[in-house]
């Protein structure tokens, strides 16, 4: 069920409970600010997904309350995450979703990294409405 991302941090969530070390992952990264993980449920050869480690619900509560130390530890830790995966040569995808319409599902920012394939249009065109 899509999240409303103006909603408060709902320190129960997945991630949240992933970054207490409450559920396992298969971990590929970890700093100070992001953690990167494989995706339970991938939709792609390579499919990580990268989470900050602050109580953060979408793009727009990280960009309104993060630290500039956080958006740039987190920033840095998708394009490391993406280099060490082998897929910045050949190209890759990332992806957030925020909120309802974005069909976000957790309630904690992550960015997908999908890669390893040849991916299509985003969006197809006969999809988009004027």
């Amino acid at each position: 069920m899509p999240i409303d991302p103006t909603l408060p941090y709902d320190d129960t969530n997945i991630f949240a409970r992933i970054l207490r070390a409450e559920i396992p992952c298969r971990k590929v990264y970890e700093d100070d600010h992001a953690l990167a993980f494989h995706d339970i449920n991938p939709q792609a050869p390579v499919h990580i997904l990268v989470i900050p480690k602050g109580a953060y619900v979408s793009w727009d509560d990280f960009s309104a309350k993060a630290s500039d130390a956080e958006i740039a530890g987190f920033i840095r830790a998708v394009g490391h995450v993406a280099r060490e995966a082998g897929v910045a040569a050949t190209g890759y995808r990332l992806m957030a979703n925020m909120g309802g319409h974005g069909h976000q599902e957790v309630a904690h920012l992550h960015v997908h990294i999908f890669g390893g394939r040849q991916f299509r249009e985003m969006i197809p065109r006969e999809a988009v409405s004027s």
